[in-house]
């Protein structure tokens, strides 16, 4: 009979957690430039998420590159983040990209592509990869794919 008890509390215990609802992807915003050097752009943006489970799991990158001027020019790095249960959170986002790749992608070259850039005073980039969520041995994928023009 103990054991009937036991089993009936464990039972009810499991099927009463959402562990199986994934997270609910809501945006990829705030897209910024944290800081210009000669030679790098750091850029930050930020994913949006609302996790409906009363559990957390973890969320790492699957290569997200950034694409501009056609051409993948740097890897954005997401640190293992921890989701937080019942509730909505962003994940950020870091890249640094070097001036050069942004410059020499242009086909009228380095020169072209500074003139080109400095007198649009943006350049248009893309975030392009996928995210995955993992849970109690549950796996989901979040595809990214983000177009922003940034402003210099």
């Amino acid at each position: 009979m103990k054991n009937l008890l036991y089993f009936s509390v464990l039972f009810l215990l499991i099927s009463s957690c959402s562990v199986t609802k994934k997270p609910i992807f809501v945006k990829v915003d705030d897209v910024k430039i944290v800081a210009i050097t000669s030679d790098t752009i750091r850029l930050k943006a930020a994913v949006f998420f609302e996790n409906p489970n009363g559990v957390g799991g973890t969320i790492s990158s699957d290569e997200i590159q950034i694409i501009a001027n056609g051409a993948a020019i740097a890897s954005v790095f997401v640190a293992e983040f921890k989701v937080p249960a019942k509730a909505t959170f962003s994940v950020p986002l870091t890249a640094v990209i070097p001036t050069r790749k942004i410059f020499q992608k242009n086909k009228n070259g380095i020169l072209g592509g500074l003139i080109n850039s400095f007198l649009n005073k943006s350049i248009k980039v893309r975030f392009k990869g996928n995210l995955k969520y993992k849970v109690f041995g549950f796996s989901n994928t979040y595809p990214i794919d983000k177009v922003q023009e940034i402003k210099l």
